[in-house]
């Protein structure tokens, strides 16, 4: 066997720059997503993965009055013939048209498991069946009547359609999402019937405002429902734009028990979540404790959503309940609005809602165009065959006289009576029966009815007006099987207004007790019932290697401070943490703290009071209480902090002090006025304590006359007189047997 020859000749080779080659291979890697892939059309709303499943299906016979086929063999057919990708990208595309959650109209009809909004996966396509639906056949109506553009199949072995004739405006009603290169497509789903009333004002008003536009189309309606609590300026700004995005909530009613009690049922959830992932998310918020008001959920469903929501008491309204479940869970979402499609020429863009139901009617106007067009081809080639039957019923006899003694009849014939070749032809095809008097007296009149119909398709392909009178009574047969009156179109996302702010907040309703809250010096942070003494908190379990560090009362009401080495102040809800069964969680989950920041001090929150904060440089200030309150995870930066300092120092300012107290590492003790320290809500502060290689370690703020405070010990005002001084000045050491810590309270 003779050996193969790889070697490529030297002037075959052309030298590419490699930036250019990368730029020409990733631009059409691009348009390769852009415009077959994730973008639908804006004539028919689709992909080509369903515009070619849609046509197979056709190709199989598979209409909605025909027995269903497996969904294998569709799939097969797709991949053979048009879609040359994998069969699972192929079935879930199938999948998704028939899913009735997923699709507002959808465009297959299944048979079996098609999986469920608890977010399980369908069967496999060897066990399932499907079969178009009536508004895949609206789609799909015409397609055989050179009503769109053909092009060669990916082998060129057959043909397939550029886009189908889309007797149904899909891609408003049904959506699309897609992400491409670049850019994405996320169009939610709409009323077919809200439409339809939009369409026909737009071909009565060409120049139609959008404002009244939006008026008729009031906003998307999910498969799902739910409550679309959008302002109307915002929907109404969104299809002026083409991009925006839709507030959508949970339907949900509130059934009354005995006793004062109720439990809220959720009937409806927003469109795309799935249940299970919802209730797991919702469970894991009641054990967590981050919603203290409620105290279990549970699932009902069976054909229907069955949320059942059980609140701890009924003295919490069910609209406080519902608001805070709104917030930290997927009962509430925004649905973006990014109008991006492919226009007729194939060019990607963001449109309106009057462009795009403006391109919808174009295309159906082209559709009407070329099927009349088609349809006179037709009437004008089958009245040339009746001109042809009805002379040779003038001249019956002498025409069979030609056929039985001629050898080649038809040009005789042809001369004879001055036929053309296709009425020569069609006379010779007739059958003896169709020699009858009263067939004659058909094809008179079926000749007399194409007639007038030819009449009529000329004069509707003259007249503009005709036109769009013709499209308006197509979009008035569409409203009528899929508008609001049927079952299948009608509204089932309710128009709702923005909820009003509620005036109370969960902790008005938590339960008020005594707690302790402890953090490990690893950093867990937990919640123990009563107020414990210090020996109780040292005999809570602790992980190996840790043990108590901060331990301060509390109320399961409140909130606490924490502050720490960054410089920030965090707050935590007391009802948030966790319980002291367990070790309780690490606080760096709960805050947004690095694993190089530690905690400086935990503090109960109580308003109206003030700190003295201060870094390891020795800089600080008073900040009021109220100024350091968190909102976010991401804490409040209140000392700002130069490179390698940290924040080290953290007091309460007692409402009479006059003295500030600064201890560095090194154990030199300055003490000087309190109004030399100015009050801020943010900065670096001033020099409390000037030292070149020491540090500071703490500081504190006290009434002179009541005496320094220093580990168990009392040092009153008349031993202080050595140490005072100005601020921004060194110290100087302690006295033999004044306490050795380094922080005032150790």
């Amino acid at each position: 066997m003779a050996k193969r020859n790889n070697v490529v000749p030297l002037a075959a080779i052309k030298p590419v720059q490699f930036g250019q080659a990368l730029r020409e291979r990733y631009l059409s890697y691009a348009l390769s997503t852009i415009m077959a892939r994730s973008l639908p059309d804006v004539r028919d709303g689709l992909k080509p993965v369903h515009r070619r499943l849609l046509y197979a299906m056709r190709q199989l016979r598979l209409d909605p009055n025909s027995a269903f086929k497996k969904s294998a063999r569709v799939v097969g057919d797709v991949i053979g013939q048009y879609h040359p990708h994998g069969d699972q990208s192929i079935y879930d595309a199938l999948v998704r048209l028939a899913q009735e959650f997923a699709a507002r109209y959808p465009l297959i009809e299944g048979q079996g498991n098609f999986g469920n909004i608890d977010g399980d996966n369908p069967a496999a396509m060897r066990y399932t069946e499907a079969r178009l639906t009536e508004v895949a056949e609206a789609l799909l109506a015409g397609i055989d009547e050179n009503a769109v553009d053909f092009r060669p199949n990916y082998d060129g072995s057959t043909e397939e359609p550029v886009v189908l004739p889309g007797g149904f405006p899909n891609l408003l009603a049904n959506g699309a999402a897609g992400i491409a290169v670049g850019m994405a497509c996320s169009i939610p789903p709409h009323n077919a019937g809200e439409l339809c009333d939009a369409l026909l004002h737009l071909i009565k008003t060409p120049n139609a405002r959008i404002d009244t536009l939006a008026d008729l189309v009031k906003g998307p309606d999910f498969p799902t429902g739910g409550v679309l609590v959008e302002p109307r300026e915002s929907i109404l700004e969104a299809y002026k734009t083409g991009r925006g995005a839709f507030r959508l909530r949970a339907r949900y009613q509130v059934e009354e028990l005995p006793r004062g009690q109720y439990r809220i049922i959720v009937t409806e959830i927003p469109y795309q979540v799935q249940k299970g992932k919802l209730i797991e998310r919702i469970a894991e918020i009641i054990n967590a404790k981050k919603l203290p008001i409620l105290e279990d959920v549970r699932d009902e469903s069976a054909d229907d959503v069955r949320i059942v929501l059980e609140p701890r008491t009924g003295n919490v309204p069910a609209e406080l309940l519902m608001e805070q479940l709104f917030r930290q869970t997927d009962l509430e979402i925004r649905f973006p609005l990014n109008l991006n499609v492919l226009d007729k020429d194939n060019t990607p863009r963001v449109m309106d809602l009057r462009e795009a139901l403006q391109a919808f009617l174009d295309h159906r106007r082209e559709v009407l165009v070329r099927r009349s067009t088609f349809r006179l081809a037709e009437i004008e080639r089958r009245l040339e065959i009746l001109d042809g039957y009805l002379i040779a019923y003038l001249n019956l006899d002498r025409l069979i006289k030609i056929i039985r003694e001629e050898d080649e009849p038809k040009p005789k014939m042809i001369r004879a009576f001055k036929l053309s070749d296709l009425q020569a032809e069609a006379i010779l095809n007739m059958r003896l029966r169709a020699l009858r008097r009263l067939e004659e007296f058909e094809i008179k009149g079926e000749h007399k009815k194409l007639s007038a119909e030819r009449k009529d398709l000329r004069a509707l392909l003259k007249d503009d007006k005709l036109q769009w009178a013709k499209i308006s009574e197509e979009v008035q047969e569409t409203k009528r099987k899929f508008g609001g009156k049927t079952e299948l179109g009608r509204r089932r996302t309710e128009l709702a207004d923005a909820p009003a702010e509620i005036e109370h907040a969960v902790e008005d309703f938590v339960e008020r007790e005594p707690i302790t809250v402890v953090c490990s010096e690893k950093g867990w942070i937990r919640a123990a019932k009563s107020h414990l003494d210090e020996k109780a908190v040292a005999e809570l379990k602790y992980k190996e290697g840790d043990g108590p560090r901060f331990a301060i009362h509390a109320q399961s009401i409140d909130k606490v401070l924490v502050f720490a080495t960054n410089g920030r102040f965090y707050t935590l809800g007391c009802d948030k943490l966790p319980s002291a069964r367990g070790h309780g969680e690490p606080i760096r989950l709960m805050i947004e703290l690095g694993n190089e920041q530690d905690i400086v001090q935990l503090e109960v929150l109580k308003g109206g009071r003030k700190f003295l904060v201060a870094s390891d440089a020795g800089r600080g200030f008073v900040v009021p209480e109220d100024e350091v309150v968190a909102q976010t995870k991401n804490g409040k930066q209140v000392l700002n902090l130069a490179d390698k300092e940290k924040a080290q120092a953290f007091a309460v300012v007692p409402d009479n002090a006059d003295q500030v107290a600064a201890l560095s590492v090194g154990r030199k003790l300055l003490i000087f006025p309190l109004d030399q320290v100015p009050e801020m809500g943010r900065g670096r502060g001033v020099l409390l304590q000037k030292s070149k290689a020491d540090r500071l370690s703490d500081a504190q703020a006290f009434r002179l006359d009541d005496g320094l405070a220093w580990s168990n010990r009392i040092i009153p005002a008349n031993e202080l007189k050595f140490w005072r001084g100005e601020r921004a000045q060194a110290g100087r050491m302690p006295e033999k047997g004044w306490p050795r810590a380094k922080r005032f309270k150790d």
